[in-house]
């Protein structure tokens, strides 16, 4: 399971992207496609075009750092939109870490939880 404190947000792509894509043109999507800040610290998850690679960029205090997964077998299953117009999707922790261990959520349930109510303006 993945250990990240609740302030880092996760953001993955609801497009694949071309897998040949370092750091720095991902994070240039970031800014200029997701209209996201990269210098955030937020995490940012990309699926290559034949769904075989997922990156997870951010900003680590003083550069970008990458984490790449490249399958030998088998695909990733994430959920693309059907606009095929490239934005994001907030998901949890725990959502990136099935999909990393190849576990498909297309069939999967999410129990009702307890959630803080609007704040009065």
């Amino acid at each position: 399971m993945l250990s990240l404190p609740p302030s880092v947000r996760l953001f993955v792509a609801t497009q694949p992207v071309d897998g040949r894509k370092g750091p720095d043109s991902l994070m240039a999507l970031v800014r200029d496609v997701l209209r996201l800040d990269p210098l955030s610290g937020h995490l940012f998850i990309f699926f290559s075009k034949r769904c075989d690679r997922v990156r997870i960029v951010y900003w680590d205090r003083n550069g970008y750092a990458m984490w790449t997964k490249r399958l030998e077998k088998g695909r990733f299953r994430p959920t693309f939109s059907s606009d095929r117009r490239l934005s994001s999707l907030a998901i949890e922790a725990a959502e990136l870490a099935l999909i990393v261990e190849g576990i498909e959520l297309a069939g999967a349930r999410r129990r009702p939880r307890w959630q803080p109510s609007a704040l009065p303006a």
